[in-house]
């Protein structure tokens, strides 16, 4: 069944193709016979009630320097469309709620992944805090004398912005840290947002596990080890991707998340575990893709798509 597929994502030509999960997922698409559109989030449009995109049908390639050919620029009515993949990265700020403000007006008639209404109402930082027995102790503030109040109570913990991501703004405050109230007037002198504080997990020195959920099943991990010195694990910011295995608590940790994840149409999930603790729920553009087919030699990327497309015969 070849389905037309527009990919909303960042610059093409600026991708690592050696680890870019959206890469991974376009190349997928294309050897199951789909076909595919690409733009960027500044192109779409809401046009006299039609959902547009300025873009390029777009050939993909593992090819580095050469990895895809764009034919004539054109506008797409994403309504024909059968899948819209939502893939930009973060910031999740006003611009990226928009796109899912305009996308959400494709439904019912095509298929949006991750579905927009929830990404938009399922912040990374904050969807956790909805299953507390398996996060760590955890405060969203502004207040400082909140967060003071918690860092009091826990001693050691991670302060960083609500809508970060990639690792950008995470500092660990140990008990001898003296910069809190520094790091407050910084972070609230840049935005109006609040911040998330966490208490401090030291088993993140043995690796932040970034495990993959299909559909709201777990289908295989990744080690994500901080480099030495360092807190923060993020591939983006250093960390070593790993191999390693699922364990029972991972297990436990989706088969509490994975059926909410199901209903509200977010097929490909990212999730953050340190320790046993769930830290993170990636509904915007998870990564890991590539790297956890590499460890397991397992297509992952082709259950994704075998997701969508039952998805599309119903």
């Amino acid at each position: 069944m070849a389905l037309q597929v527009a990919v909303q994502m960042d610059p093409i030509q600026n991708i690592n193709i050696a680890a870019d999960s959206t890469f991974r997922i376009m190349e997928e698409a294309q050897a199951r016979g789909h076909r595919l559109f690409y733009y960027t989030p500044d192109q779409l449009s809401l046009d006299e009630g039609r959902v547009t995109a300025r873009g390029w049908p777009v050939e993909v390639r593992r090819v580095k320097g050469d990895h895809f050919t764009l034919g004539p620029e054109t506008v797409a009515d994403l309504g024909a469309m059968d899948v819209v993949w939502l893939r930009q990265d973060p910031p999740f700020d006003m611009g990226y709620i928009t796109t899912t403000h305009v996308l959400d007006r494709l439904a019912p008639g095509t298929l949006v992944v991750n579905d927009p209404f929830w990404v938009r109402n399922f912040p990374e930082k904050l969807l956790v805090l909805q299953f507390p027995e398996l996060t760590p102790p955890t405060t969203v503030a502004r207040d400082l004398a909140t967060l003071r109040a918690f860092k009091a109570r826990h001693g050691d913990i991670i302060l960083k912005p609500l809508y970060g991501n990639g690792g950008a703004g995470v500092f660990r405050l140990d008990p001898n840290d003296r910069n809190f109230t520094a790091l407050w007037e910084v972070f609230t002198g840049i935005n109006r947002e609040p911040l998330i504080a966490q208490k401090f997990l030291p088993d993140v020195a043995k690796g932040d596990k970034r495990v993959i959920l299909v559909d709201g099943e777990a289908v295989g991990a990744i080690n994500r080890v901080p480099q030495e010195g360092e807190t923060r694990s993020n591939m983006h910011a250093g960390g070593t991707p790993t191999k390693v295995a699922l364990t029972e608590r991972d297990r436990e940790i989706c088969a509490a998340i994975g059926p909410l994840l199901r209903e509200k149409g977010q097929i490909f999930v990212g999730i953050d575990v340190i320790g046993g603790w769930l830290t993170e729920i990636n509904v915007t553009s998870p990564t890991g893709l590539q790297e956890l087919e590499r460890f397991d030699g397992v297509n992952v990327t082709a259950k994704i798509w075998e997701a969508i497309e039952a998805r599309r015969v119903r």
